[in-house]
């Protein structure tokens, strides 16, 4: 389970589909660990990842002129926070297929906002959240910091396709060395709902992620994606 965060929003409905696309060496290790990886938030190919919007800024830096340490707090915060990034939508998306997986040999997790929940494992050293992000324009819009996790749950506008719903987790009271990122304890049952094999991809490597998951002890339903349908004339 996790830890509710009352400054963070989500879907009112807990059925909310929502979906994770990657690559097979990505599932598999994530099938074989039992552990979901969570990317350091200054990893992400957004720079502006954790930062603050303008307006947002402005009110920071007049607060940490007489304390530099509190705009340096959180600087250093983006290399301790870590977050796991879902894609909330009723139906497979093209565009995502396109962004997360390199080839024709990607999957896509189905799962809910519930699942989510329920499969988090509870951690001894840190807490773990879920919030839907908010996609503001940075010129304009404040972000409020009373939320040590403010920055975390904005985005420019530009990445409103995302329709992002995140796992994130703060690990800066500790001495973990989390490099590129780090992995969460998880259950595999609830967090998968359904696996869907690259519309893309050849009938082999269909049969392939099949058998794995088979021998791997896993009977989540695998599905040929939508995207793949007949064409009707």
């Amino acid at each position: 389970m996790y830890k509710e965060n009352p400054n963070s929003t989500l879907p009112e409905n807990p059925n909310t589909i929502v979906w994770k696309y990657l690559d097979l060496s990505k599932f598999l290790d994530l099938l074989l660990s039992q552990k979901l990886f969570m990317s350091r938030s200054d990893k992400f190919e957004d720079q502006y990842e954790g930062t603050f919007s303008e307006p947002t800024f402005e009110e920071i830096k007049k607060l940490s002129e007489n304390n530099p340490e509190f705009l340096d707090y959180y600087k250093s915060k983006r290399e301790k926070v870590i977050i796991s990034s879902w894609h909330i939508n009723e139906y497979e998306s093209f565009a995502m297929w396109q962004i997360f997986t390199q080839n024709s040999e990607g999957l896509a997790i189905q799962s809910t906002i519930k699942r989510l929940q329920n499969a988090l494992i509870p951690e001894k050293n840190y807490d773990q959240f879920i919030g839907e992000v908010n996609y503001i324009d940075y010129k304009k819009e404040y972000i409020p910091f009373e939320d040590a996790f403010f920055p975390f749950l904005f985005k420019r506008k530009s990445f409103q396709y995302e329709r992002e719903v995140r796992i994130i987790s703060d690990v800066s009271s500790n001495t973990i060395a989390i490099n590129d990122g780090l992995k969460i304890n998880v259950d595999i049952n609830q967090l998968i709902e359904k696996i869907y094999i690259h519309p893309k991809s050849e009938n082999w490597y269909k049969k392939l992620v099949i058998e794995l998951v088979d021998k791997l002890g896993f009977d989540f339903e695998i599905e040929k994606s939508d995207l793949e349908s007949d064409i009707l004339i």
